[in-house]
């Protein structure tokens, strides 16, 4: 197959991205307090520091046990508080408090918001769409290169298994500190990135360590409208160095009200459900489990997706409890020229956010005219066929059932059994019909 490429626009993340094909190769070494070795020795970022818990508490994460307070409240006082200070130091490329945001009438409630800054000053590039493991590089940008001043915080377990925070930490270069830095071009208030070990300049691929760390962080934030996100390269991540996304939004995401039917149990109590209703298909990983056997389920499937060349996206959301797997291949649709130009011309790039029902919009006559059936037509777009579909549910089924590594541990739920169906929206066949045709062909599937 030939090579796949498409000319896109890349999000913005860093104050000093846009800027990094111009001047990249002078700064190595630069001085300029980046995140790369060349600046950390001997700097200082705040720590927080979390305890490892294996189990979902009530409230927030690793709260505390007992009557024990943690010394600093996550969500609220660090996350916000960072957030706020570097809006008020001016390194936000635009007010996203000032995007104007609506819900879509209608049975599923889409969130549109019309931000024109996401727009702006891009710079057009050229990367492949047929990989999603592709090597690190480092002559392109990347999150050593972002300004310290952009990080909110080193973000490790606890040795103590105690939480603390600690305003001005050493950094512990040999161990390649996590962090958590704004997103400069946010969609949402509180809009951050969290990039596990960033000096080992790992590419944007999920292990069991990296998404275990994803899972603690939203464990610890323990609000239900503070989830994560993670795009896997062909499915909308813009860079090659891995990293989640997280903000929160005080309304529902619509695929977190969608209906869902149970497909497969395991022993150690993960639960796997298929989305019904919507117009992406996708798994559901949640149960009455510990916190690392969920997470060792969803990336034993994230591995295998990345494994078969798969590109897909991942939702954290209810605190860490329920994840949402998504294998999608809009880009190769887009790519080989079968995505509509009506779709096209919004220039809207469906990664995680969006295909979770957060539209966000770039141009003002698609805000004013959002409705539920366009939303759903540009999603359907996104969904792999109900055929391909099934494909990929069996290479994750037997990739998870593989890891469990005991016949026992599997129960696949039989497809006569709807009493299991999960449904939380009543009307959520509603659109069944129409969107068949829409669904992607077998080529979205590209196998090495």
């Amino acid at each position: 197959m030939d090579m796949l490429r498409i000319k896109r626009v890349p999000t913005i993340v860093s104050i000093y991205q846009k800027e990094e094909g111009e001047v990249g190769a002078r700064r190595a070494g630069c001085g300029r307090n980046c995140l790369d070795k060349c600046c950390l020795q001997g700097a200082k970022l705040p720590l927080y520091t979390f305890k490892r818990v294996n189990k979902f508490g009530n409230g927030g994460g690793s709260s505390a046990e007992g009557n024990k307070e943690p010394p600093v409240a996550f969500l609220d006082s660090l996350i916000i508080g960072e957030w706020e200070d570097r809006v008020q130091k001016g390194l936000f490329r635009y007010d996203v408090t000032a995007c104007e945001t609506k819900v879509i009438p209608g049975n599923y409630g889409f969130i549109a918001q019309l931000n024109e800054g996401r727009h702006l000053k891009k710079r057009p590039t050229e990367f492949r769409v047929d990989k999603v493991l592709q090597p690190f590089d480092g002559s392109k940008f990347n999150f050593t290169k972002v300004g310290q001043e952009e990080v909110l915080f080193q973000f490790k377990a606890s040795e103590e298994d105690e939480i603390h925070f600690f305003p001005d930490a050493s950094i512990d270069v040999g161990n390649s500190p996590s962090v958590v830095a704004i997103n400069v071009s946010p969609i949402e208030y509180g809009h951050v990135l969290l990039i596990p070990h960033v000096l080992d300049c790992v590419p944007q691929r999920i292990d069991q360590k990296s998404l275990l760390l994803a899972l603690y962080m939203a464990a610890e934030a323990g609000s239900p409208y503070f989830r994560l996100g993670y795009n896997s390269l062909g499915a909308f991540a813009t860079i090659n160095h891995l990293h989640f996304q997280a903000y929160y939004l005080a309304v529902p995401f619509p695929i977190e009200k969608a209906s869902t039917r149970k497909v497969m149990n395991l022993a150690d109590g993960v639960e796997i459900s298929e989305l019904m209703g919507y117009p992406v298909r996708g798994l559901v990983f949640e149960g009455l489990c510990t916190l690392e056997d969920l997470s060792n389920a969803v990336s034993d499937a994230c591995i295998c997706l990345q494994n078969s060349n798969v590109p897909y996206n991942v939702l954290i959301s209810d605190s860490g409890r329920r994840i949402f797997v998504l294998p999608q291949c809009y880009t190769e649709r887009q790519a080989l020229g079968e995505v509509r130009p009506e779709l096209l011309d919004t220039q809207v790039n469906p990664a995680v956010w969006e295909i979770s029902g957060h539209m966000v919009l770039k141009r003002k006559e698609d805000y004013e005219e959002a409705s539920e059936e366009k939303a759903w037509r540009l999603l359907a777009e996104v969904s792999l066929s109900e055929e391909r579909f099934k494909e990929v549910k069996y290479i994750i089924f037997e990739a998870v059932s593989s890891a469990a590594n005991e016949d026992e541990c599997v129960t696949l739920i039989s497809q006569n059994d709807q009493a299991m169906e999960h449904d939380t929206n009543q009307d959520a066949g509603t659109h069944n019909n129409g969107s068949g045709t829409a669904l992607v062909s077998h080529e979205c599937l590209v196998l090495q």
